[in-house]
């Protein structure tokens, strides 16, 4: 069973490498596989014939850039997940995509799955781009999530808007045992705010708003997740 992973060399990408058997899993660099060309795509994929395709490649910080730069948000985030799609389709190749939690609303919370989406910026609003493409190929799987490094790296934090997030090396503890699923699953930790999640691993770091920046609370329902790891 090989397991292709875009974005290679990204940071989601350099924590899974630690905790999974990498026989099975290939990290190719853009020289080797990149997203925005085709044949280059296509002729990775079929070198090295995966059954799986985990797409976690994307432009997401500085949330600005994308306010900045669109033509390289919706270069990376949606025209190369549209790529990616057309080739996964051609070689039939199942897709993971990764998604973010920020394709809903914010406001009431408790998102599900089935809910309807809004994104609350333009990472999201490329994020859902790539979604839009996923959604047309049957043989896939949506993974919003809402995960950060660890240790938590930033030197403040909210404490008026509330998510789920997780770690990195939490979320690839999970890869193996949704591999099977297809559809859309919410990814995250404990419904909380951001600053009570991180003060648990720096009591120093300092308490801020961000209710100029992000809506108070686009914390998602986990329910199928937990239905699955349980």
């Amino acid at each position: 069973m090989k397991i292709v992973v875009s974005g290679g060399n990204g940071r989601f990408a350099n924590v899974l490498k630690r905790s999974v058997n990498s026989k099975n899993y290939y990290f190719p660099s853009k020289s080797q596989m990149n997203i925005l060309k085709i044949k280059s795509l296509e002729k990775y994929l079929k070198l090295k014939k995966p059954k799986y395709f985990i797409h976690s490649a994307a432009l997401s910080r500085p949330m600005n850039i994308h306010d900045k730069k669109i033509s390289k948000s919706i270069d990376i985030n949606i025209v190369g997940t549209c790529n990616v799609v057309k080739v996964c389709e051609k070689l039939n190749i199942k897709l993971i995509y990764f998604s973010t939690g920020y394709v809903y609303p914010g406001i009431k919370g408790n998102y599900s799955e089935e809910d309807s989406v809004n994104p609350i910026n333009k990472y999201a609003t490329s994020k859902l781009g790539g979604e839009c493409a996923v959604r047309m190929y049957d043989n896939s799987l949506i993974l919003r999530i809402i995960m950060c490094e660890k240790p938590f790296v930033h030197k403040s934090a909210f404490y008026d808007i509330k998510t789920n997030f997780i770690f990195q090396e939490d979320v690839a503890k999970m890869i193996p045992r949704l591999l099977n699923k297809k559809g859309i699953i919410n990814i995250g930790g404990k419904s909380q705010s951001v600053y009570n999640f991180a003060k648990k691993y720096n009591n120093k770091i300092k308490k801020i708003s961000g209710k100029k920046i992000f809506p108070p609370n686009p914390s998602m329902n986990l329910t199928k997740l937990k239905k699955i790891l349980n």
